[in-house]
């Protein structure tokens, strides 16, 4: 019981480390989130509170309680969800608690010994903490609830479950996911007489075009972000870590410095920059420049549509493209990003049956409508995109058409990597992006710098998680 305790204290430790540079997610629609305003003594008042009223609200409804991420307009798209949800029943009352950012929500959960100790009953994770919660044995597997209820999963996006399927086992509920898309401005384009590029390789020739034509100085504000490396790995179809790229068990080591996959990407992003193409704009950069009419594209989620849309006006058409492979040969697709739900295995039967049931309700057709209307996440539920909102929505905007094409031209295989310190390892990546960028690492040298430093991270988390 002390070496778990102990295990958890350390994983605290060393998040809460990671965590003060953390916060960059998939997306950006949360960046306006607000921060948790609750300090220490209130959060333990409330949970000595909650031991005593949580399983029973006062009109005698099992109270379930869902923490998430969701900040700003999001926020608001939850409020309303968990209302709905709320008045459909009289068996459960669902209250919606915000923790902050993706980082600041796991971080919470690491601090727990048990899922009753977390102090919620449904709990939204990002996808870089997929293999914690597979290995920390707070969850009741969505795979349990499915196979007790002999529920209908061929209802949900194969490729989005696919992302949260280890070993055949379904273990959350795929919520807010998206993918990847190039944004391009299509009367650059067009006045360049010029096509999305669909690699690296071919962005260097297209690059030069725009340039050439006088329409930008800027073909493509490329932002250092580390999900980009992952995407990049997945279309060249190779894997990060061993263990099947982390998905038959926690990474032991890293293996794209044997692949050389990184380094391909390293070269042409490189390269890229040589040449003028793509500037370093650093990590903030990228959408800002797009929006404004600098550059020509870039590389953002497809839940920032709604967003670019919005800021762009009338100024110029925004278009849309599959996120492009590294080279030309590369045949693979994208993998997802966003976040999914857990239901926590609290051992109180009513309230997981409750956690389960307002699960169901989250990827029901009705709610599925809504959040993608309201958030321009994907709808999880297929039955979506047969409905007349859907049709309507797409008739709006079609640029998002070309996310759900993009979504069910990839494959199960190509959704990505899982790692314990998947978090930590994407921060590695950027800050030896931005070493090479900025003339001090060569692409070579920044690969191997990666390897070292992420693989010394497995080795610490293994052996303080040694089981």
């Amino acid at each position: 019981m002390f070496k778990k305790i102990f295990s958890r204290l350390m994983l605290v430790l060393m998040f809460i480390s990671l965590t003060a540079c953390a916060g960059r997610k998939d997306d950006n629609s949360s960046t306006d989130s607000s921060k948790t305003t609750s300090n220490e003594t209130k959060e333990a008042s409330e949970s000595k509170d909650k031991e005593t009223t949580d399983k029973n609200s006062t009109d005698g409804k099992t109270t379930i309680v869902f923490w998430h991420s969701m900040g700003g307009n999001l926020n608001e798209a939850i409020d309303h969800l968990v209302e709905e949800y709320n008045k459909s029943q009289d068996k459960y009352l669902v209250k919606a608690e915000f923790q902050g950012e993706y980082d600041d929500a796991l971080t919470k959960i690491r601090s727990s010994a048990s899922g009753k100790d977390v102090g919620a009953d449904v709990v939204q994770v990002f996808e870089l903490g997929t293999r914690y919660m597979i290995d920390s044995g707070l969850i009741k597997p969505i795979q349990e609830f499915v196979d007790e209820e002999k529920y209908d999963t061929s209802q949900l996006e194969d490729n989005l479950l696919a992302y949260y399927t280890v070993d055949g086992k379904l273990n959350s509920m795929p919520f807010n996911s998206s993918t990847p898309l190039l944004y391009y401005n299509k009367d650059m384009f067009d006045k360049a007489g010029v096509k999305p590029p669909k690699s690296l390789e071919e962005m260097m020739t297209v690059g030069k075009k725009l340039k050439e034509s006088g329409v930008t100085e800027m073909p493509i504000s490329f932002s250092v972000y580390g999900w980009w490396i992952d995407q990049f790995m997945n279309k060249e179809g190779l894997d990060i870590f061993d263990n099947e790229n982390g998905r038959k068990a926690n990474p032991n080591k890293t293996v794209f410095e044997e692949n050389k996959g990184i380094l391909n990407i390293l070269k042409q992003w490189k390269a890229l920059e040589d040449e003028g193409i793509a500037p370093n704009v650093g990590k903030q950069g990228g959408i800002p420049e797009f929006n404004s009419g600098t550059s020509a594209m870039t590389f953002a989620s497809t839940a920032s549509l709604t967003q670019i849309l919005s800021e762009v006006g009338d100024r110029f058409e925004v278009g849309t493209a599959y996120f492009p492979a590294v080279k030309d040969s590369d045949k693979n697709g994208v993998s997802i990003g966003g976040a999914s739900l857990y239901a926590l295995n609290s051992g109180d039967e009513e309230k997981m049956k409750g956690a389960w049931d307002f699960i169901k309700f989250l990827v029901s057709v009705d709610s599925q409508i809504y959040w993608n209307a309201n958030t321009g996440y994907f709808p999880v539920n297929k039955g979506v995109l047969d409905t007349d909102e859907f049709k309507e929505l797409i008739k709006k905007s079609p640029q998002f058409e070309t996310a759900i094409d993009q979504l069910h031209d990839s494959k199960p295989e190509d959704q990505g990597a899982l790692a314990t310190v998947y978090q930590e390892s994407r921060q590695i990546m950027e800050k030896y992006i931005e070493e090479m960028l900025n003339g001090n690492t060569s692409p070579e040298d920044a690969s191997k710098a990666m390897a070292k430093e992420i693989d010394e991270a497995l080795e610490s988390y293994n052996k303080v998680n040694k089981k």
